[in-house]
This record gives structure tokens, C-alpha cells and sequence, in this order.
């Protein structure tokens, strides 16, 4: 059973995220070193490591292999890097981020998302990625991050994240209404100046208690 899912494992990584152009060396060990299948819901463990996206409860999903490799790789992560995800769902994404970057702080609306996902963490050694219960619209823009990944997307595009880096640091987030949502790298160049960067097209599940476009009556 374990040849087996290391397999699939090895599979995952060759054939969906290096065929999705993730090459850098870190990123694709760390994808191999975080037990995918540990995270992923009881009753979808035979869809651990398939390309797609796993649902997960409230109307969120893990994100398809591809799609985490493709925003770990843009992120240019370091090894002294302080970290943040909004969107913690099964912890696993935070895991990935936790093998590159120093520290990980994830946060995600849904306790029992963040009851599992913490649990998750311990079971398979994540000991520098921490997990808590909060709303990302109220996140305060003088806590200076390093690296912040948005894991569900934004239907409008808002400053609060980009005004929480530090200078020098990076911000993946997925703008817009799907089917094609533009995925952009914000990165902070001084106190005032950020360079914005187009990645990819995707379409990913949206942040709840986000801003929305207005809607026009007519």
C-alpha cells in the first residue's frame, strides 16, 4: 500500500505540476516531503493525489497539485521568510508553505476548518506553521509578512493584503469572476510603490466576507 501511494505521489508531482511548468527544485520537494494524503477528507483519500480540486465542507475545496505549485514557485519563498495564508482549509497548503518559509501563520473563517487542519499539522510534524479562527477582511495592514497567499480568490481586487508586506515581500491572489480569473504576483517595492505581475488564468473558489462588483439594475 505505502509503494502505492508513493507512486501516485511521484505521479502527481511529473505529470500534473512539472507539466504545469513548476521546476523549481524546492517547491517540488516540498510537495513530495508533505503527506498530501494526510490532509485530505476520509471519505476523498482515493482522490488524494488526482488532478483536481477536493471538496472539503461550506462550500470550499483543497486546491488541485498543480494549481499550490504554481503559487509556492511564484512566491519566491526564503528560507527566513514569514508567512501567511488566508484560507487555511485541510492545513496542507500551509504545510507546503511551512518546508520553505521560517514561519506560517494561516488563518480561515471555519473552526472546524482550523480545529482539523491544526491536527493535521501536528500529526505530521508542521511545528512552525500555527492556525487560527479569523475573518481576512479585518487582517491589519501593520503586520509586515514576507510572503502572503490568498487561497480562495477575490472577486475585486483589495489594497488590505499588498498594504500587509513588507518591503520586498510577495503576494499571490486570484482576481476576478470566474470561468477565467487572472492570478497576479503583487510584490512591495517601498513604502508606498508595489509592482503588480500577471501570472496565469484559474479558477478558484472565492473568500467569503469579501467586497463584490456592484450589480446594476435596470
Amino acid at each position: 500500500m505505502m509503494t502505492d501511494v508513493e507512486s501516485a505521489r511521484r505521479q502527481m508531482i511529473e505529470q500534473q505540476v512539472r507539466a504545469w511548468e513548476v521546476l523549481d527544485l524546492k517547491v517540488l520537494a516540498a510537495l513530495a516531503c508533505v503527506p498530501r494524503e494526510e490532509f485530505v477528507p476520509a471519505a476523498f483519500r482515493d482522490i488524494a493525489f488526482a488532478d483536481m480540486c477536493v471538496p472539503l465542507g461550506h462550500g470550499q475545496s483543497m486546491l488541485a497539485p498543480k494549481i499550490e505549485g504554481r503559487i509556492l514557485q511564484s512566491l519566491e519563498i526564503q528560507a527566513d521568510d514569514r508567512a501567511l495564508e488566508i484560507g487555511t482549509g485541510s492545513g496542507f497548503f500551509a504545510a507546503c508553505l511551512g518546508q520553505l518559509a521560517r514561519s506560517v501563520r494561516s488563518i480561515d473563517l471555519f473552526a472546524d476548518f482550523v480545529a482539523t487542519a491544526a491536527d493535521n499539522l501536528r500529526r505530521t510534524g508542521a511545528h512552525n506553521v500555527s492556525c487560527e479562527v479569523m475573518d481576512a477582511m479585518t487582517l491589519a495592514s501593520d503586520q509586515a509578512y514576507d510572503v502572503i497567499a490568498l487561497t480562495g480568490s477575490l472577486p475585486i481586487y483589495d489594497g488590505r493584503f499588498e498594504r500587509a508586506l513588507s518591503v520586498g515581500g510577495r503576494l499571490f491572489v486570484v482576481v476576478g469572476q470566474g470561468p477565467a480569473m487572472e492570478a497576479l504576483r503583487i510584490t512591495r517595492a517601498g513604502h508606498g510603490e508595489w509592482m503588480r505581475e500577471s501570472l496565469f488564468e484559474v479558477n478558484i473558489d472565492p473568500l467569503l466576507h469579501v467586497p463584490e462588483p456592484s450589480k446594476f439594475v435596470f
